[in-house]
């Protein structure tokens, strides 16, 4: 796990390490162990290093295999690298390093762009070829691991993070309507390529990218799973066999690392799920960490109680983390800061505040993020099943504003176009899903899941230096949770053949318990400090001269916070704030 960077010249001029440097100097907490530069004639690879595995100098990057004229930079893992060394031993490949980057470098060498279907894992990645100095980017499946580009003059910027290309002062920032749209109206959900930034990027999940030394590019997609019609003559007992099965082998295959592997177990049934199916894989003194904030307008803070079965019956070394208000605003810049697009969901400062405690124990940790994508955990999805109109209903249920309301927030400028609606109906006309449930579900597992949850993780604990893996978002369990009868997943509240596969793993409690979430309720109900802290935010002159949000919405919002909140339980004035923090704090005017 690590951070990558590079800058591609087009224009027949040397490449530097102005650019890489600052970009990795941006980098450093995603990776605090190690760091290199490598300047190839027009290419600059840069690299941060966090040890999880082959903790030698051996698997340093960027990594030069000069026998065979290929250079990389790698941020992931594959965790299947070493049955895959075996396999290319056997056709003659020699090793120098104990890792998974080398493997990656000869499994390119070996079979070219199709190497990455041989990947289980997480990853982005650059890779060089020397002679022809053509370099492939890629992405893994579910876009677990990011990687943002920038076009400049006479050439591109990549890195894992947005803020490193600002750290460079080289990007556009003009702001970009269609991605400001989707911010405020479709969860601040950003799909690829789009981000807050015309001049910015992002490489699309499941994607490689092909550019030559001249800048001549091929792009293409490599994965997409089927949303089809049931199989038939399979009955629950064997859809449920066959979802333990495969969660088993994800968890399993998370455990590789050359240091310990933690869980962060929030008490619901996901990561509890994962906590029990390590304990019966034979894992002793597993490290659990779980987090709680303070109750707010009756509404409870923390889930420590379910923790806490779940701990004591599997014998975990548990540690509860407690946050105050105080604390939770104290650290609330530094999280905003950490974010490499603005989020809104309020569980983001509790993944930043764990992470922080968790990276003082573990450098690893598995996490039950993404089984509600893709077992249909949330409420919008049984309502979908019998849909006759499914953009309009999904719309209804899962965006935090219509147009019209889009239209009474921003100024006249940015108020054109219904970007989100449109974007809604191109995704679920795409082939592959059939019925109104399944397009809804491939939806959220293929491009929701990627730009909220999944970068909130990433960005979160990979700014305290901490690996999170999510079993969850195998991309075998995913092909196979995509297969399942949507009605065995919707049933009694959703999930339903996740909660049976886990009745013979956890306690019943967990299982039967209603549904929960990463509670952070003081940014739901904006009050008191909290509410002092967001007005100050937005009366800042850069706010008042920014020419986005209408000053008569914004007079409502503040008027009655508690008044104002979206379909999926947000604070639309908390959306506002955070939106302007970001911009501040990364210096955007």
């Amino acid at each position: 796990m690590c951070g990558i960077c590079g800058e591609l010249r087009f224009d027949r001029q040397q490449a530097t390490s102005d650019n890489v440097q600052e970009m990795t100097r941006a980098m450093a907490a995603r990776g605090p162990d190690g760091s290199g530069i490598l300047v190839q004639k027009c290419v600059a690879l840069g690299h941060r290093r966090l040890k999880i595995i082959d903790l030698s100098d051996a698997s340093q990057q960027p990594m030069i295999d000069s026998e065979l004229g290929l250079a990389c930079v790698f941020n992931g893992i594959v965790y299947n690298y070493k049955e895959l060394r075996l396999e290319l031993e056997s056709m003659g490949y020699r090793f120098f390093s104990s890792g998974d980057t080398e493997v990656l470098l000869k499994a390119y060498h070996a079979w070219g762009e199709d190497c990455v279907q041989r990947f289980m894992g997480m990853f982005a990645f650059a890779v060089l070829e020397r002679d022809s100095g053509t370099v492939l980017l890629g992405r893994d499946r579910l876009g677990i691991k990011p990687l943002y580009l920038a076009e400049v003059p006479g050439g591109l910027l990549f890195a894992s993070s947005l803020p490193a290309l600002l750290a460079t002062g080289k990007v556009d920032t003009t702001l970009d309507p269609v991605a400001l749209h989707h911010y405020f109206s479709f969860h601040a959900v950003v799909p690829a390529p789009h981000t807050l930034f015309q001049g910015i990027r992002k490489l699309p999940p499941a994607t490689l990218m092909r550019i030559e030394a001249d800048g001549t590019r091929r792009q293409w997609c490599y994965w997409q799973p089927e949303y089809r019609s049931p199989e038939p003559g399979k009955d629950e007992t064997q859809w449920r066999d066959e979802v333990l099965a495969a969660l088993r082998r994800a968890v399993d295959r998370r455990m590789v690392a050359d240091v310990p592997v933690g869980v962060l177990l929030s008490g619901g049934l996901d990561s509890s799920l994962v906590v029990g199916l390590l304990a019966e894989a034979g894992v002793r003194d597993l490290e659990t960490f779980s987090i709680g904030f303070e109750s707010v307008g009756g509404e409870t803070g923390d889930e420590f109680m379910y923790s806490d079965i779940v701990a004591k019956r599997f014998g975990t070394r548990h540690h509860k983390i407690a946050v105050s208000s105080r604390e939770t605003l104290d650290n609330m810049l530094d999280c905003v800061r950490a974010m490499s697009e603005p989020m809104v969901s309020h569980d983001n400062i509790g993944f930043y505040l764990l992470s922080r405690e968790v990276a003082k124990h573990v450098k690893v940790v598995q996490s039950g993020q993404g089984a509600d994508e893709v077992f249909a955990g949330y409420h919008w999805y049984p309502p979908m099943l019998e849909s006759r109109d499914a953009v309009t209903d999904y719309a209804r249920l899962f965006c935090d504003r219509d147009h019209a309301d889009y239209a009474r927030l921003v100024e006249e400028q940015w108020c054109r176009d219904d970007h989100s609606l449109e974007y809604l109906r191109t995704q679920f006309a795409q082939p592959g899903a059939d019925r109104a449930i399944d397009k809804a579900l491939r939806m959220d597992a293929l491009v929701m899941l990627v730009d909220d949850p999944v970068k909130r993780v990433d960005n979160m604990t990979m700014a305290w230096g901490l690996e999170a893996r999510v079993p969850f978002l195998d991309h075998e369990l995913v092909e196979l949770a995509a297969r399942v009868p949507a009605e065995l997943k919707i049933r009694e509240g959703g999930k339903y053949i996740l909660k049976e596969a886990a009745r013979s793993i956890i306690p019943h409690e967990v299982i039967d318990r209603p549904k929960g979430y990463f509670p952070v309720p003081a940014l739901k109900y904006l009050q008191g400090p909290f509410l002092d802290f967001v007005v100050e935010v937005l009366q800042r002159p850069e706010a008042r001269s920014r020419g986005i949000v209408r000053e008569d919405y914004l007079a409502d919002l503040l008027r009655a916070p508690e008044e104002h909140i979206t379909p999926l339980g947000g604070s639309k004035l908390w959306q506002v704030a955070v939106l302007e923090l970001w911009l501040q704090e990364h210096g955007i005017a």
